[in-house]
């Protein structure tokens, strides 16, 4: 299943919906890079890069997504920043980018989004270095919790947008060699968190 479509249509709206909700979140979400420089940085499932207002300066920034749409709309808004980075379309599942190329790479609502958790999770760790970090903002179900709405609404969804059934510590499990730094609420009691991640 592509999302390529549904994503083609959100692009015109996207922003109206997303962008300030999720603005602070982000930022406290990117604050965990610090102030690095001179770095590889990949924004995986960039979108209309609403991330981009948050980057430190300094660094070599990449961002890969599915939808040409989204990558349109990220464009203008970097150069509305006056800020250099390198868009590529492409599937996160399955990344056109060479093992341990980057310092660390930033995933924010993509995870829950992707038809493969796994993959996309796998990918992202096999293209960051050694000693790298991940940075995830999702929403994502505690193991075992039940939340029957969310399960049930989730087939129809994630056809169209986001998958509301995801959890988080599933997809770890089958992706060795990542470690739990940190993992905070960030949205909706909870059901958004903050996760970070360094690879061993």
């Amino acid at each position: 299943m592509s999302l390529r479509g549904p994503y083609t249509l959100w692009s015109a709206f996207y922003d109206a919906v997303v962008e300030r909700a999720t603005a602070p979140v982000r930022a406290r979400s990117l604050a965990l890079l610090g102030a690095p420089d001179g770095q590889q940085i990949l924004l995986d499932g960039i979108g209309t890069g609403l991330d981009l207002p948050h980057l430190p300066p300094g660094n070599h920034y990449v961002g890969v997504d599915l939808t040409p749409a989204m990558l349109h709309r990220a464009e203008l808004r970097a150069q509305q920043l006056g800020l250099a980075i390198d868009l590529r379309e492409g599937d996160v599942q399955h990344l056109n980018l060479p093992d341990a190329c980057f310092d660390s790479v930033i995933m924010h609502l993509i995870l829950a989004v992707v038809p493969d958790t796994v993959a996309t999770l796998r990918e992202a760790a096999r293209v960051l270095r050694p000693g790298g970090r991940l940075l995830i903002l999702d929403k994502f179900l505690k193991p075992g919790q039940r939340a029957p709405l969310r399960r049930l609404i989730s087939p129809l969804l994630g056809r169209l947008a986001t998958r509301t059934n995801v959890v988080f510590e599933d997809a770890l499990v089958q992706v060795p060699g990542l470690r739990v730094l940190d993992d905070q609420p960030a949205l909706a009691g909870g059901w958004f968190r903050h996760i970070l991640l360094e690879k061993s």
